[in-house]
């Protein structure tokens, strides 16, 4: 099973920076994808960001602009860093990777326990 841990979140003002980190743990699987999800109570979770193990990166139109994804596969981490920071952002953001096992044509989802983001205004 990967597991995922995410780190980096906290308390912000808008228009500030924060930077997130997931850090996997894939032996014996390999990592198709990564992304960061979001969800603010009350509201559907949101598909922010996404790389894949080739490094193609995908940013959700809410986001397009201030926040940047990127990775390490040899470290299995990806990074989430997020500026000009807005209430709207305000949310728990998890870590989610689509994994299989080597050789094994079946991927599932996995996610992180999930940060959380509050952005003070």
């Amino acid at each position: 099973q990967v597991q995922l841990v995410e780190s980096g979140g906290g308390l912000v003002q808008s228009g500030g920076f924060l930077k997130l980190t997931c850090v996997a743990s894939r032996t014996g699987f390999i990592i198709e994808s990564m992304s960061w999800y979001r969800q603010a109570p009350g509201n559907q979770r949101e598909l922010v960001a996404t790389i894949t193990s080739a490094g193609a990166t995908n940013i959700a139109d809410s986001v397009f602009g201030r926040f940047f994804i990127s990775g390490d596969y040899a470290e299995n981490t990806v990074y989430l860093r997020m500026t000009s920071l807005k209430a709207e952002d305000t949310a728990t953001y998890h870590c989610n990777a689509v994994a299989g096992r080597y050789r094994r044509s079946q991927r599932n989802t996995y996610w992180g326990q999930g940060t959380q983001i509050t952005i003070s205004t």
